[in-house]
């Protein structure tokens, strides 16, 4: 495997509330090379977009180290910061939300290159005609605002001011959850098509484990601010070893019910608080499987095989 592009070792995160302290994230690793698309799932309130916003250092650490391109950009500020910004960019689940009504697309995707001082002015609208038929748009939609735009062609916008900058990852954040079945369908393949051409890398955060499936080539399970399985995708999704990834598996709906891989699995209970997360393994109150070890015993992330890895006692 290629050096990481993007380290995440051993990151916490907490957020002091009026109610206790929020553990968001609690010693998180993963990492992400260069042009590899990297699938994370959990239900919601596990820190999956607490790992987005740290991956764009929009968010700071309370331990651990973010490394981009080796340089640890968790502790970095002023010039240093600014210059790695670039690098990595997001797309966001809303494409309404995440465009500014008052400006035009061209405006908008021009923006990034001023702000970074990328260019004189014929420069910047040349780069804004490219990259809007880079991703399946006329030119002639800089001149329009976002109301005028369908929801699939808004994200498509949206991936266009990522892509402005040259980044080397893109943060993917519920990006097509928006989006109706046909277009989320065109949005993904022209994510693939992207990587194939530029070579980006993808944090792809998604609740569809179809989707994932279908984007990534390794997927990291996270439950309860920890990473609780994590490998290849053909691994994760053919010999999974965390009890609750295959509750999220036999969770998902199925064209066909009756060829399911995996039996039916019900988590008893809902996600337990991040103010008091449970002791032992975070999963034991909804496993059906628990013992005495798990419930008093936190289990470590453990190698299985080459690089299939598992937060669990009974694995």
């Amino acid at each position: 495997m290629n050096a990481p592009l993007l380290a995440l070792h051993e990151v916490s995160r907490h957020y002091h509330t009026q109610a206790g302290v929020v553990r968001a994230l609690d010693r998180v690793s993963l990492d992400i090379a260069p042009g590899e698309t990297l699938g994370l799932v959990g239900e919601s309130g596990c820190g999956k977009s607490t790992v987005a916003r740290v991956a764009m250092r929009l968010t700071d650490v309370d331990e651990g180290e973010v490394r981009l391109d080796g340089e640890d950009i968790a502790t970095a500020h002023g010039r240093a910061l600014q210059a790695g910004r670039p690098r990595v960019q997001m797309v966001f689940q809303d494409p309404a939300g995440s465009l500014n009504p008052r400006a035009t697309i061209g405006q908008t995707l021009e923006a990034p290159l001023i702000v970074h001082r990328r260019g004189n002015a014929g420069d910047r609208q040349s780069r804004v005609a490219n990259m809007l038929r880079g991703v399946r748009l006329h030119p002639d939609m800089a001149s329009r605002h976002p109301h005028e735009l369908s929801g699939g062609q808004r994200q498509r916008v949206d991936i266009a001011r990522a892509l402005m900058l040259d980044p080397a990852l893109i943060v993917c954040d519920e990006a097509v959850s928006a989006l109706d079945v046909s277009v989320r369908a065109q949005v993904l393949n022209l994510l693939l098509d992207l990587r194939e051409t530029l070579g980006i890398a993808y944090l792809f955060i998604s609740h569809d484990l179809a989707v994932v499936r279908h984007m990534s080539d390794r997927i990291a399970v996270m439950y309860l601010g920890q990473v609780v399985e994590l490998g290849p995708r053909d691994a994760v999704w053919h010999h999974t070893l965390h009890p609750y990834t295959r509750a999220l598996m036999a969770a998902a709906p199925s064209a066909r019910p009756a060829n399911r891989r995996l039996p039916r699995v019900v988590m008893e209970g809902e996600l337990p608080s991040p103010l008091d997360p449970p002791s032992g393994c975070r999963f034991h109150t909804r496993c059906a499987q628990a013992t005495y070890l798990c419930r008093s015993s936190e289990p470590a992330l453990r190698l299985h095989g080459a690089d299939h890895w598992v937060r669990c006692h009974l694995a």
